[in-house]
């Protein structure tokens, strides 16, 4: 059996996420990576076959849009619409960086990654 990968890496997004409201106003810069597998199928000049990366694009900006406190619930929702769209994937693993998190220190980003794997 062949394994296939589709994955968007690192995709920058200015959200609203926070659990400080002054995050929530001011706003920061994110990345969001996905990643998903799937059987093979072979016929590589149908969309049918695949998973189109510009849905999964357009899935994780529009989820980027809503706001919430945690990255944990904005990551879970992009999972959780990812899996509706695709019910055939293997795989599929979400993850969001917070570029430069409002706390002590010299940090270049926070992370909050999902993962899930077909029962």
């Amino acid at each position: 059996m062949l394994i296939q990968t589709v994955a968007l890496k690192d995709v920058s997004v200015f959200a609203y996420h926070g659990y400080y409201p002054e995050e929530q106003v001011l706003g920061r810069r994110f990345l969001v990576s996905i990643s998903v597998t799937f059987q093979h199928i072979g016929d590589t000049e149908n969309l049918q076959h695949t998973v189109n990366y510009e849905v999964l694009n357009t899935i994780l900006l529009g989820e980027m849009e809503n706001t919430q406190q945690l990255l944990e619930t904005v990551v879970k929702n992009i999972l959780d619409r990812v899996l509706t769209t695709y019910d055939f994937l293997i795989t599929a693993t979400v993850g969001i960086k917070k570029m430069f998190p409002p706390m002590p220190g010299e940090i270049h980003h926070s992370f909050v990654e999902l993962n899930y794997t077909k029962p």
